[in-house]
């Protein structure tokens, strides 16, 4: 019998837990809306939202070398701005990749300080919640997207799709309902690209 291997959508070699501004997004199991809905434009958080939004506002409590940067709940993900920070303190500029330096095992785990072991606590304080408070068993989807900020400009591009998401939810790739994919890509490629 042969063993599924699920393949990874990290970067290979790249060590997430080294100092960076990374994009975060984490959608729900089957991207299901269960964080509230947009009503003219507004994001409106249900209780499962607005634990989301708490557990998220809390990473940096958990976490003392991690600085949020912009973040929206929409009705089925969260998109977040994730800066880590060296533990020494020394704040210098966090964007982009500082030092590529590939980790010597072939498959990565879970590194403690590092992206992975953020969302996963962020996961586990959502899902603890709704274990205690609904009949709901899986709130998240298994995996997590990530983005490695390269530099500034991309870090306020990253930042404006953030702040427009809600307004622009009908053309959110997240969005099963909407406008078709193709016009939804052509739409935030122009929106991202006029600034």
């Amino acid at each position: 019998m042969q063993k599924y291997q699920r393949r990874s959508i990290r970067l290979h070699g790249y060590d997430y837990s080294q100092p960076g501004s990374y994009f975060i997004t984490v959608c729900t199991l089957d991207k299901a809306p269960l964080l509230g809905e947009i009503a003219e434009g507004e994001m409106v958080l249900n209780a499962i939202g607005k634990i989301v939004e708490k557990c998220w506002l809390a990473i940096p409590d958990h976490f003392a070398n991690i600085e949020l940067d912009k973040f929206v709940v929409m009705p089925n993900h969260i998109h977040g701005i994730i800066s880590i920070y060296p533990l020494n303190n020394d704040i210098n500029n966090t964007v982009g990749v500082q030092n590529f330096e590939p980790l010597q095992n072939k498959y990565q785990h879970i590194i403690p300080k590092s992206v992975g072991s953020i969302i996963r606590a962020f996961k586990i304080g959502v899902t603890k919640w709704v274990h205690k408070n609904t009949n709901m068993h899986n709130v998240w989807q298994r995996n997590y997207y990530e983005h490695i900020i390269r530099d500034e400009p991309e870090l306020n591009r990253i930042r404006r799709y953030i702040i427009n998401n809600p307004p622009k939810w009908e053309f959110d790739r997240e969005n099963r309902n909407g406008i078709p994919i193709g016009e939804k890509e052509e739409f935030w490629c122009k929106f991202l690209n006029e600034w």
